[in-house]
């Protein structure tokens, strides 16, 4: 590998692990706000309503309007089998996400009583047994001289996640260990993924950079700390600022849904150039892309969400 192909490499490295803290702070966010202990007698009709109307909604627009543009865009198949698997499963990649809400919506009124009524010991004591099972289960499976039977951690993936966030800000935590711990979970990442597949000959490309590893769950919790710390008199000092992030903040879900249209037109060249790897270095392009998508991305969500019932539709 040439010098400036290793550049690159460990560019896309750096961003990526960066990257794959999204959906942590996200789920972690979404616990704090789902699962405050006032809300636990909501009736369940009353919580699902409002589900339907937030995700129910926009998963089904999404998903016509994605296997629509996986339709002319690509070529993909046009079959009612297609259809209804795409129902089912997604019909674009980025889409797992909101199935990803249901499944945690589906157990949200469960674990609002859970919240509520365990104290503080045994809440650790749960979320310990989520991140030995969360971290065990595959790294067992992929480096592990023996086999075992992973069915003993029954309590693993996103639902510690979503209890985590509303755990951790009842935590007091020094902002020096924050910082500590959110450096040495993203050097861990970044190294491991660099190292072993190199030891291991490729086997175990991008481990270390699955959301669900123990590195990443480390540095996400503590970016989630260090940006709930931010005093809200802070914020709201810069108040152009502070009307943009609630902005978005309102319309997160509908920027995440249509960006993938936008990226793609970006790096397949569809309005006549291209924003990719053969334009820029991955230190430019990565960042210069992001931004763009998101910059485009949201100009067009904003008159969208004026229009009353299609701010239903996309979220």
């Amino acid at each position: 590998m040439t010098s400036g192909a290793q550049f690159d490499w460990w560019t896309t490295n750096i961003y990526g692990a960066l990257a794959n803290m999204g959906v942590p702070l996200f789920v972690m966010l979404s616990g704090v706000l789902l699962l405050n202990p006032s809300k636990a007698d909501e009736p369940l009709g009353v919580f699902f309503k409002k589900r339907v109307a937030r995700i129910g909604l926009p998963l089904v627009f999404w998903t016509i309007a994605y296997f629509a543009w996986g339709y002319y865009m690509h070529g993909y198949p046009a079959t009612a089998d297609s259809v209804i698997q795409g129902l089912l499963g997604g019909s674009y990649y980025h889409l797992w996400f909101l199935y990803l809400l249901v499944g945690l919506y589906l157990a949200t009124p469960v674990l609002r009583i859970i919240v509520k009524y365990l104290d503080r010991v045994k809440f650790k004591f749960l979320l310990v047994v989520w991140a030995v099972g969360t971290v065990a289960v595959p790294f067992i499976d992929e480096w592990g001289i023996f086999s075992y039977n992973p069915v003993m951690f029954v309590f693993v993936d996103w639902a510690g996640y979503f209890l985590l966030g509303i755990f951790l800000l009842k935590s007091q935590i020094q902002r020096k260990l924050l910082y500590l711990c959110f450096a040495l979970g993203l050097a861990w990442t970044v190294l491991a993924d660099a190292f072993l597949p190199a030891i291991t000959g490729g086997k175990f490309m991008g481990f270390f950079h699955e959301p669900l590893n123990l590195s990443l769950v480390i540095a996400s919790a503590a970016l989630f700390l260090l940006l709930a710390s931010v005093p809200k008199i802070k914020m709201e000092s810069h108040s152009n600022l502070s009307r943009l992030l609630h902005w978005i903040s309102k319309n997160t879900l509908a920027i995440y849904l249509l960006h993938i249209m936008v990226l793609e037109t970006f790096v397949n060249g569809y309005l006549g150039f291209s924003l990719n790897m053969q334009t820029f270095s991955p230190i430019l392009e990565i960042p210069v892309l992001t931004l763009a998508t998101f910059a485009v991305t949201a100009l067009i969500v904003y008159p969208l969400s004026k229009i009353p019932y299609l701010n239903r539709l996309i979220g």
